[in-house]
């Protein structure tokens, strides 16, 4: 059994003093939460303050971003994957669709960061997904086919079997649009049989692929029905200890 992840990704939301508020109110709310795993990943400048507040309970923190370079550097405005780890972070968000869209992100770059997370002791949330002229014009197999053999598929099987993947098909993300539970069903068949081809039937088994689209407290559990469907990548809905925990508690 696959025991679901619920990711909360914050964006560019919520100073330390809000992170601090955040967590005073959510971890009651999923303290009795044991059947799924939690993550919430914050801006770097409230990992620190989240790391602290989440301390002695069962919610990981992780980062966004990291940089390909694992090592320090001249890279002005970067983070690395070290630096992430020694803040007391247990995973990182790679290759995310406004990652892609707004600075350039590539297949390429997204296997980089993944190699990078996995050196520095980080499990990688690895995010794909198709945009919406692309589904439209029925090419949601292909484009997941391509990411995943650009910038998953060149792991080793150790590699990837430390990974987590996250479907977000670009136009259900802040949007408030969402795929039906048998559209993201679909998707993610279809990236386990690129698992199983890639990797074989128990590494298939094994996978989690979390649902990232404008999940919320009113749709999370026709998503969650699906068989293929480990958890969720949350957004807006995450930004609320209400919600989020409602979520989590699906």
């Amino acid at each position: 059994m696959r025991k679901p992840l619920m990711a909360g990704n914050w964006k560019m939301y919520k100073t330390p003093a809000d992170t601090r508020a955040f967590f005073e109110k959510f971890l009651p709310l999923v303290a009795g939460s044991k059947h799924c795993d939690i993550l919430i990943c914050p801006p770097f400048v409230s990992i620190a303050a989240a790391v602290e507040a989440a301390r002695g309970s069962a919610v990981a923190i992780g980062g966004q971003n990291l940089h390909y370079v694992t090592k320090d550097g001249a890279y002005t405005g970067e983070v690395s994957g070290p630096m992430l780890k020694a803040a007391g972070c247990a995973s990182v968000i790679v290759g995310h669709s406004e990652r892609r869209q707004y600075f350039g992100e590539t297949d390429a770059t997204v296997l980089q960061r993944t190699l990078a997370a996995l050196e520095s002791g980080l499990q990688p949330v690895v995010c794909v997904g198709e945009r919406l002229e692309e589904r439209e014009a029925g090419r949601t197999e292909d484009v997941l086919a391509t990411q995943f053999k650009d910038g998953i598929a060149k792991l080793t099987p150790e590699q990837f079997a430390q990974i987590v993947i996250a479907y977000e098909p670009v136009w259900a993300i802040g949007t408030g649009k969402v795929a039906t539970p048998k559209m993201a069903a679909d998707a993610h068949r279809a990236l386990r049989a690129r698992i199983e081809q890639a990797y074989g039937k128990a590494a298939a088994a094994a996978a989690r692929i979390l649902y990232g689209g404008s999940a919320k407290p009113d749709n999370v559990k026709g998503l969650m029905a699906q068989p293929d469907i480990d958890g969720a990548l949350v957004g807006g809905a995450s930004l609320e200890a209400s919600s989020f925990s409602l979520i989590v508690n699906f």
